[in-house]
């Protein structure tokens, strides 16, 4: 299936080698692996991975696999979703995994707007940005979906750009090693359809906006405890907790009725 069909410049491809680079690290068995899918380009991805997967329904990825981890718990869960398909459809979704704490991998490749079906606002589409359905610019606030994830209370949470390559590698490494929802949230260039659309310019000049724009978080606690302020998106490791998931608690529910 080699090339891909990604856009010459999409961050698509980057964060799926970051993925197996994690995966090929740890050594995790791929024949013990599961990769599950919904709709968008981000979702392409178990299409090139030789494992078992499953190419779902638009906002549906983490409610399958949601069914696999509970189904055979020895299975390593890996989803791929994008800011649409996890923040917008699959978004009620996207809450009870965390709040349930399933144990699954959730790796969401945010490009801020429905790149695969002609570039439509996204949830996650900042403020006065272009789009198809926004030619004018905007005038809905984005939702964050990383601080979504932290306040309903995923045991992990790192967010980073394809223009941090071993920091987002070293983040997919902590999120696979936990037990527990796991999110790692990758913002990442879409040339074709949101930087076009905002005159960006190239993949490099939207790589060098991700540098520009964002702001790590142990800098940005620093600046809040100096009283300053910034707007610039927060990146790094977010939360690192440890936390009971289902599969635990529900044994031991079931263990206790006996």
């Amino acid at each position: 299936m080699l090339p891909t069909i990604f856009c010459t410049g999409c961050g698509i491809g980057s964060v799926m080698n970051f993925s197996l680079r994690a995966i090929h690290d740890l050594n995790i068995d791929m024949n013990k692996t599961v990769f599950v899918s919904g709709i968008g380009c981000s979702s392409r991805v178990p299409g090139y991975i030789y494992s078992d997967g499953l190419h779902s329904l638009h906002g549906r990825a983490i409610a399958y696999a949601t069914g696999v981890k509970l189904a055979n718990p020895e299975l390593k869960v890996i989803v791929f979703t994008g800011d649409g398909d996890c923040g917008a459809i699959g978004g009620n979704h996207f809450l009870h995994a965390i709040r349930r704490n399933v144990d699954i991998t959730v790796i969401s490749i945010n490009n801020f707007i429905y790149g695969m079906t002609g570039g439509q606002v996204a949830p996650t589409t900042p403020l006065k940005s272009k789009t198809t359905t926004t030619p004018y610019g905007n005038i809905e606030y984005p939702i964050d979906l990383s601080m979504t994830a932290k306040v309903i209370g995923a045991p992990y949470v790192a967010r980073w750009t394809t223009a941090h390559p071993v920091q987002c590698i070293n983040s997919i490494k902590k999120a696979l090693q936990k037990t527990g929802f796991s999110f790692v949230e990758v913002l990442s260039p879409c040339p074709t359809s949101y930087g076009r659309l905002n005159k960006m310019g190239t993949a490099l000049d939207l790589t060098k906006h991700f540098k520009e724009s964002t702001i790590n978080v142990k800098l940005y606690e620093k600046m809040l405890a100096e009283g300053k302020t910034t707007d610039k998106m927060v990146i790094g490791d977010l939360v690192d907790i440890e936390k009971e998931d289902f599969n635990t608690k529900y044994k031991k529910f079931c263990g206790e009725l006996k």
